[in-house]
């Protein structure tokens, strides 16, 4: 069947970081890291405090806190209906918003908006978390609206569209790779004839580069890893998991994986000499990267039977172990990264329940704290603690943080990214965003 590729995709790189923020999805290094102190590691039975909460349209965008703001991406409908049918396109109407508020008090400093329509499946508002930079905020619409803002006041600096530009189709769920921000440009996911991957100036942006071909951009945000003794651009686009020269485009090694309906999504992720990437209809790849150059042989591919499958959900690659929600089982699973072989794995995180689903693209985003603590939001809006490790799972808290508001395959599920930033989580859905205290130490948890 036929899934959504969304933004739980969305997109790594290099930044410069003021106090505690979350600049980007997935945290400040990108990783699924939490590097802040005297943070709550384990929930309360009463849940955590509400600071502020302010309501909000469209979107899978998750928050990005810096310099004391909120930065939201959304969706204003005005006209459509939205059909969730994985193979249609919906038809809509309205305004893609960024939206701007004070960090403490949940104050909406500026709005900025434009005009927008939708030819999307699965059309409830943007996927892309956006960017900060140095003062800026670089945000990627659906339809591959390329914006940079001044931070400060929403004042627009410059803007690219992909569809006019590069004659890149909108792929059948919209771009939903964030931007990259590395070394003075702002890495894309494109799309289009010799355009699959871009580099923009950040300044102003001037095409830097342009490389690589395919029918469509795919979902999976580009990254950055340090291996061979050179930086290495890392893209995968429905057809190939690409390792790229980040100066110029040019293209080191290539690794075909062609997961199913163009759902390349994850970004691959790294530990050691060891690169994982997974996708739809059972791909899955463990890469050995060479000490000396930059190049790569597979160690090993998962089956049925080994390996996990990640597609809507991120995934955590510590002390030898692959950690993330599996789409064959809908359950979190840890897999050995030297030979895939699972070591346990548990529905409780994507249902709140030990029966599992079965195959239903169960989705939990896992954030780690330290040791082996995790704060985890599952697609159920239930925000947990719990601890990890190859022996298995313990949860230690659990609360309703939001509400789902996403119908697909006869549930009703959040698909959105939270963020962690100086104290405070950020949960947000088609409805509201929700600022909860999460101060705390190890002493009094």
């Amino acid at each position: 069947m036929k899934f959504l590729a969304l933004a739980f995709l969305i997109a790594f790189g290099s930044t410069n970081l003021v106090a505690q923020d979350w600049p980007q999805w997935n945290g400040p290094n990108r990783d699924g890291s939490v590097p802040q102190q005297n943070l709550l590691t384990t929930v309360p039975e009463k849940g955590l405090e509400v600071l502020w909460r302010k309501p909000v349209s469209f979107g899978y965008a998750g928050p990005v806190i810096a310099d004391g703001k909120v930065f939201l991406l959304d969706y204003n409908k005005k006209s459509g209906d939205i059909i969730n049918d994985p193979g249609k396109r919906d038809e809509l109407t309205g305004d893609e918003r960024v939206r701007c508020y004070s960090e403490d008090k949940g104050k909406l400093l500026w709005e900025y908006s434009y005009d927008r329509p939708y030819s999307v499946s699965y059309g409830g508002g943007p996927r892309a978390t956006p960017s900060f930079h140095n003062g800026k905020l670089y945000v990627l619409g659906s339809e591959g609206d390329l914006t940079c803002l001044n931070a400060k006041d929403g004042e627009k600096v410059w803007h690219r569209q992909f569809k006019e530009e590069f004659g890149a189709p909108t792929p059948i769920w919209g771009h939903a790779g964030s931007p990259l921000v590395h070394d003075g440009m702002l890495i894309c996911m494109v799309g289009g004839k010799d355009s699959m991957v871009v580099a923009f100036e950040l300044a102003t942006g001037k095409e830097l580069w342009r490389s690589l071909n395919g029918k469509d951009a795919g979902y999976c945000p580009p990254t950055i890893i340090n291996h061979g003794g050179v930086e290495q651009l890392m893209v995968w686009d429905p057809e190939n998991i690409s390792s790229l020269n980040p100066t110029d485009g040019s293209v080191y090694w290539q690794q075909p994986l062609k997961p199913g309906y163009g759902m390349s999504i994850l970004p691959p992720i790294k530990e050691g000499n060891l690169l994982f990437t997974s996708g739809e209809n059972s791909q899955s790849v463990m890469l050995k990267l060479d000490d000396s150059k930059p190049a790569a042989e597979v160690a090993w591919k998962g089956n049925p039977k080994t390996g996990l499958f990640l597609a809507t959900s991120n995934g955590i690659f510590r002390n030898g172990h692959v950690y993330g929600a599996d789409i064959r089982s809908g359950a979190v699973i840890c897999a050995r990264a030297s030979d895939g072989k699972r070591m346990w794995q548990s529905a409780l995180p994507t249902t709140g329940s030990d029966r599992g689903r079965g195959k239903a693209h169960g989705t939990a985003m896992l954030m780690h704290v330290k040791d082996d603590q995790y704060l985890i939001l599952s697609e159920t809006g239930a925000f947990i603690s719990a601890t990890m490790t190859p022996d298995g799972y313990n949860e230690t808290g659990r609360f309703d943080a939001i509400k789902p508001t996403l119908k697909t395959s006869g549930r009703t599920v959040l698909w959105t990214y939270p963020a962690i930033a100086n104290g405070k989580l950020f949960v947000r859905n088609d409805l509201e965003i929700v600022c909860y205290s999460l101060e705390g130490s190890e002493a009094n948890n």
